[in-house]
């Protein structure tokens, strides 16, 4: 499995590249190629404005390529991450490792646009957290 990591923003706090490369290591079902990008919000926005349709920076936006193995661009908007994590009273750390699994579980595959897919994705990903050491994200 192969993951870089590329950092865009110089935010504090952000996650190094082993605790990244730990994280979606932890989240892979099998080989994957896998790009960890950490934006600022204006590239942020742009991106998903470009490929999303929607007008404003999110916390994770997933690329994925096909292929096998999966080959995946995952960015992480690092002032999103970090509001999120203070309003919801949340570990930067685990908010970060979260988000990476999240997204790595979009590049094998997973959705969660319709209920029975979101309620599967969202138990693989507190399990996998639940290994790392994290707590359920969810409550």
């Amino acid at each position: 499995m192969g993951v870089t990591v590329q950092y865009a923003s110089r935010v504090a706090g952000l996650p190094t590249p082993a605790r990244l490369k730990r994280w979606a290591k932890a989240a892979a079902a099998a080989d994957a190629q896998l790009n960890i990008r950490i934006v600022n919000a204006a590239e942020g926005r742009t991106l998903n404005g470009e490929f999303r349709g929607r007008d404003y920076a999110t916390n994770v936006l997933t690329f994925p390529y096909g292929g096998k193995p999966p080959e995946a661009d995952i960015v992480l908007c690092a002032q999103v991450v970090a509001r999120e994590a203070r309003e919801q009273g949340k570990a930067l750390e685990a908010h970060y490792a979260h988000l990476v699994v999240h997204g790595v579980l979009h590049a094998h595959g997973h959705d969660h646009e319709k209920a029975a897919e979101a309620k599967r994705m969202e138990a693989l990903e507190v399990k996998i957290l639940r290994g790392l050491g994290y707590a359920n994200p969810y409550e």
